[in-house]
């Protein structure tokens, strides 16, 4: 397989640009509203964002200055000048808003009223947040960090919440933020977004939760395999024991069909009956089956 190499100090800054944001993905996207010292609103998405602690909480986005004409951003010079910001969350039922909303308009056009977005009076900051969106957190500027002077250069806007604003409609019977709920979308490269709902979304079991036996253990026609991906071993090394000799006998005396396959040495088969367990979420079954020729 062939691989491209590039240094960033060879290539135009406008193709790192692209690289970066194609590279670099799926992005969230922070829709963030802003005022100047005059108390007009701003309202643009930014997808250099994301979250970087709980305690205290802190968000941070970055509007970088535009690459063609190293100009800065309404929003970079309003929480310069006013310390606040309200950092919108952005799902599937409002992404073309969000979208015409990052028009460059001039400085004193509300894009609340050019996205058809509602504004909504914050509590503790003077930007207001926009009522379409999952989850709203107000915040402090606590920072603003340059990091160039150049066109493409960030600015890290470091922002701590001090109060959030969620919608009950994405809220399951648990009283957490659902999911698949919330239809989260995120940036891609060039017009590209994706779409985080239905079979885009899967579930991992957090190796925190357990320590798993890693794939150093696995036997080694299962690290040999051509059925089996890397994920697959991922999640058979992310069972927390080594099945025991009783507990694959007893499997084996329940499943003829698995019995069959290990009395004739069938690998391809019993890969792929690992393969078939696992879509169905059945690791415990897939480990019993990763051994059985052990047995």
């Amino acid at each position: 397989m062939a691989t491209r190499t590039l240094d960033p100090k060879e290539i135009e800054t406008a193709q790192l640009h692209g690289l970066l944001l194609s590279g670099i993905a799926p992005r969230p996207i922070a829709f963030a509203s802003t005022v100047d010292g005059e108390g007009n609103v701003n309202l643009s998405p930014f997808s250099f964002f994301n979250v970087f602690s709980a305690n205290p909480p802190i968000l941070i986005f970055s509007p970088a200055r535009r690459v063609r004409d190293n100009t800065t951003k309404h929003t970079l010079e309003n929480t310069i000048e006013t310390k606040e910001v309200v950092i919108n969350t952005v799902n599937f039922s409002m992404v073309e808003q969000m979208s015409l909303a990052s028009t460059e308009y001039g400085k004193g056009v509300n894009e609340f009223t050019k996205a058809g977005l509602t504004p909504v009076p914050s509590v503790k900051v003077k930007p207001p947040r926009v009522k379409e969106s999952p989850v709203s957190f107000e915040c402090i500027v606590e920072n603003v960090m340059p990091l160039g002077k150049e066109g493409g250069a960030g600015n890290l806007v470091i922002a701590r919440v001090v109060l959030i604003h969620i919608d009950d409609a994405y809220i399951n019977e648990k009283g957490n933020l659902d999911t698949r709920k919330l239809d989260m979308v995120a940036r891609m490269g060039e017009s590209w977004y994706c779409r985080a709902s239905k079979d885009a979304l899967f579930e991992i079991p957090k190796p925190v939760f357990t320590k798993g036996i890693g794939v150093d253990k696995l036997p080694k026609h299962i690290l040999e395999s051509e059925i089996l991906t890397g994920n697959n071993l991922g999640r058979l090394g992310n069972s927390e024991k080594l099945p025991t000799y009783e507990e694959i006998s007893t499997f084996l005396g329940k499943n003829k069909e698995v019995q069959t396959m290990v009395s004739n040495k069938d690998i391809p088969a019993l890969h792929t009956k690992i393969k078939e367990f696992l879509k169905e979420e059945n690791v415990s079954k897939a480990i019993l089956v990763a051994f059985s020729l052990n047995k």
